[in-house]
């Protein structure tokens, strides 16, 4: 089988190509944004003296982490449109990555507080600092300065999750590309393409959170300690 590769015929769809790659990198940055806070704040309600409040995150995290995360949007997208609850597209993608990010952030985040010592714990009462200078300095950061390699790969993997969005009609990279190979009937240069750009993202996604690494992080870096 002689098959010619003929990528001369998507030079017309370059400009879908790059708003494809612009709305992944826009939900995948706000989704990475809303489902880091969420997460810390569960991880924190993990540990909570509240028995219902860990009940009531746990259940969550439970329901995100065994579910996959194409049966999570459409229940967003279609479940509660039956019922009346509209959203757009993209409002209601970013809304599906954020509750899924949101919940294996808290597992890495929660991993990260359960290995500090008690007795940093102790010696910071001791010194007399308040509970929320305590979870701020001494729980908090470093805890998520231990785990930052695993939420880093975490977000990323949910940046590459974004092409499941496509099923609801999104606008993002591989959505574009169903549309321009359904065109063009060029599937295998289409995907080509996509795969090539995905690994740029992936690759600029890096290189940012090695960034921000290095500012929040001056310890590590000092330190010589990977990031």
């Amino acid at each position: 089988m002689n098959y010619e590769f003929d990528f001369e015929a998507l030079l017309p769809y370059w400009q879908s190509f790059l708003q494809g790659a612009v709305t992944t990198i826009e939900m995948t940055v706000v989704a990475v944004a809303v489902g880091l806070v969420i997460g810390v704040l569960c991880a924190i309600a993990r540990r909570s003296a509240y028995p219902w409040l860990r009940l009531a995150v746990g259940i969550y995290i439970e329901i995100v982490r065994n579910t996959p995360f194409i049966v999570q949007i459409f229940f967003i997208f279609f479940g509660l449109s039956s019922i009346g609850l509209t959203m757009p597209v993209f409002f209601a993608s970013v809304f599906a990555m954020v509750i899924n990010v949101g919940a294996y952030t808290a597992e890495i985040v929660r991993a990260g507080m359960e290995a500090v010592h008690p007795g940093q714990i102790e010696a910071a009462e001791a010194l007399g600092l308040s509970r929320f200078q305590i979870y701020r300095d001494i729980i908090l950061m470093p805890s998520i300065e231990r785990v930052y390699p695993a939420l880093t790969s975490q977000f990323i993997l949910m940046m590459l999750s974004t092409s499941i969005t496509s099923q609801i009609s999104a606008e993002d990279l591989t959505g574009v590309a169903n549309n321009i190979q359904s065109y063009t009937f060029r599937s295998f240069e289409t995907y080509i393409v996509i795969a090539a750009i995905y690994l740029v993202i992936t690759y600029l996604l890096r290189f940012g959170f090695h960034a921000i690494a290095l500012a929040i992080f001056p310890r590590r870096r000092k330190l010589g300690t990977p990031l």
